[in-house]
């Protein structure tokens, strides 16, 4: 090979190695500005309206992912697609900019585009995406999601708005109490189509099917395709163009590391790690929602500034948590996997599985918090011995093995408690049961020839002040005081007895209630002097 040719080879691999300072020094091209110019040209062939493409410098963006180039054309022609890419890919602003692009010429104030979210958080992201793109259009946007108030969202769906961002749940209430009209609807997505499926959210995305019309454009975006995703894909998607970006697997930005740990040393681990990386800001999932509160108190308690994101929170107090996180107010958030989809910080440098997830779909999507937009970050996950299984399953998808860390001086030894003290719930406050009070003689009505009965479950009281007749029939008393017919008819308490509290029916075999066979034969109101023997509404049946 002649050695020019052998010298040009080696110019060609240094010219896609080095770093855009160390090519600007030679004089030559930067691929920083290459890269520059192929941005521009790359958006300027989507052929957007000016005033989209406004929106798109106002939002800083520079080239488009390859889920824009492959995603946006179809989109803008109108067919259905169905997007396979992972979070973090861009693919948000692949199905704004076409809706956007499709709602600007037509008639507003109507709902012309809905857009399904899993989540809170990712409702809202994804109506901050549509702000920020949509500023110069003037298109209305509104979101639904539980949590909040009604009131609020029905004011602005009555107001109009050409863009819904919505959880399933929530759009159910409204569109079954009519605050929303769909029958104008142009475009529906789907976006975290395997979330809500993983969050039981399928059966309500099937109702929100019968309100739409049949002749739309569908878009449905997933990061993994399940069986049941791609059975409702083939169902409500016509002629789809698929796009698929990469492997379903995490992304290669991402480094993985696993730390074998007891589950009661997983906390004092966590504190030795945070003491030895250098981290910005650093993203916990736990499993549960009491796990993720504790361990963000913990880290408070240690000096770190730190934030939970879990269900059991309002809504106010979740956005003001996420908010600090991605201002840098916090820079540790603990957090479930319902946050997983909502979180869009692209400064975060290390993801740590406090717990391991329960599918390697939940995996990919934790860790596709870092390592976002080409920038690099770290997985860090604790294991236990029952992790295993899912650790090999995690090694499938990527690949590789996940190589085995252990933090040097850190005790690995020490014993596991007797009881766990660490998350143990606070026990609950002794219930005080309700006491009955003897009925005062001002509530008690006078007795007249014909007193209300009483019900067959109620017995006299032997602190009660209730006067008994004393002028009953003798025939009527005499059937009704004798012990051997079972008589819950108790004699007038003595002055004494009338202030003291009254004892248990233990002391009182006497005045225990009847059986209720018993009771429903002989429970029958008294008869004063001078009337029918005539005993009112009878409360038994007749023998």
């Amino acid at each position: 090979m002649p050695l020019r040719q052998v010298l040009n080879s080696y110019e060609a691999v240094f010219w896609n190695a080095s770093r855009p300072a160390a090519l600007r020094r030679q004089g030559a091209e930067s691929e920083y500005e290459s890269h520059q110019k192929e941005a521009a040209v790359n958006f300027a062939t989507f052929k957007l309206h000016p005033q989209i493409m406004a929106g798109v410098e106002a939002a800083g963006y520079q080239a488009p992912t390859p889920i824009q180039k492959q995603a946006i054309p179809p989109v803008l022609e109108g067919k259905d697609v169905m997007g396979l890419a992972q979070t973090g890919t861009g693919k948000t602003a692949a199905f704004v900019l076409p809706i956007l692009e499709r709602l600007l010429p037509g008639p507003r104030g109507r709902v012309r585009a809905l857009i399904i979210a899993p989540t809170r958080e990712l409702a809202e992201q994804i109506n901050d995406n549509i702000i920020t793109l949509g500023v110069k259009t003037r298109l209305r946007s509104a979101t639904v999601y539980g949590g909040v108030g009604l009131t609020p969202q029905i004011l602005k769906l009555k107001a109009g708005t050409e863009i819904i961002v919505a959880c399933p749940g929530r759009l159910l209430d409204h569109l079954n109490n009519k605050h929303a009209d769909l029958s104008h609807l142009e475009v529906l997505v789907l976006d975290e189509a395997d979330r809500m499926f993983d969050m039981g959210f399928l059966p309500d995305i099937r109702r929100i099917l019968k309100f739409v019309p049949q002749k739309r454009q569908t878009l449905l975006f997933s990061a993994t395709m399940p069986d049941d995703i791609r059975k409702l894909a083939h169902e409500i998607l016509h002629q789809p163009v698929t796009v698929q970006v990469g492997h379903t697997a995490p992304a290669h930005t991402v480094s993985h590391a696993l730390y074998p740990v007891p589950q009661h040393l997983k906390t004092g681990l966590l504190f030795e790690l945070l003491a030895h990386i250098d981290a910005g800001s650093v993203l916990i999932f736990t499993r549960t929602k009491h796990r993720a509160k504790r361990v963000g108190q913990q880290l408070e308690r240690e000096g770190y500034t730190a934030a939970s994101l879990q269900g059991n929170l309002s809504q106010n107090k979740r956005q003001e948590a996420l908010d600090g996180f991605r201002e840098g107010k916090y820079r540790i958030l603990v957090a479930t996997d319902i946050a997983a989809r909502g979180i869009d910080v692209s400064s975060i440098s290390h993801v740590i599985n406090y717990d391991i997830p329960d599918t390697v779909d939940a995996y990919t999507h934790r860790i596709g918090r870092t390592g976002r937009a080409a920038k690099t970050g770290d997985a860090f996950t604790f294991i236990t011995h029952e992790d295993e299984q899912m650790v090999r399953s995690i090694e499938r998808v990527l690949g590789e093995k996940i190589g085995r860390r252990t933090v040097l001086g850190f005790d690995y030894a020490k014993p596991a408690p007797k009881r766990d003290e660490e998350f143990a719930r606070p026990p609950r406050e002794p219930q005080r049961r309700r006491q009955q009070h003897p009925v005062s003689s001002k509530g008690a009505a006078p007795s007249s020839g014909h007193a209300r009965p009483k019900g067959p479950k109620q017995a006299s009281h032997p602190g009660s002040k209730k006067p008994a007749s004393t002028h009953q029939h003798r025939g009527f008393q005499d059937l009704h005081s004798s012990p051997s017919r079972g008589s819950d008819r108790a004699a007038p308490p003595s002055p004494k007895s009338q202030h003291s509290k009254p004892r248990p029916a233990s002391e009182h075999p006497a005045e225990r209630p009847a059986a209720p066979e018993q009771r429903q034969h002989h429970e029958r109101p008294a008869v004063s002097t001078g009337q029918r023997r005539s005993f009112g509404p009878r409360v038994g049946r007749r023998k």
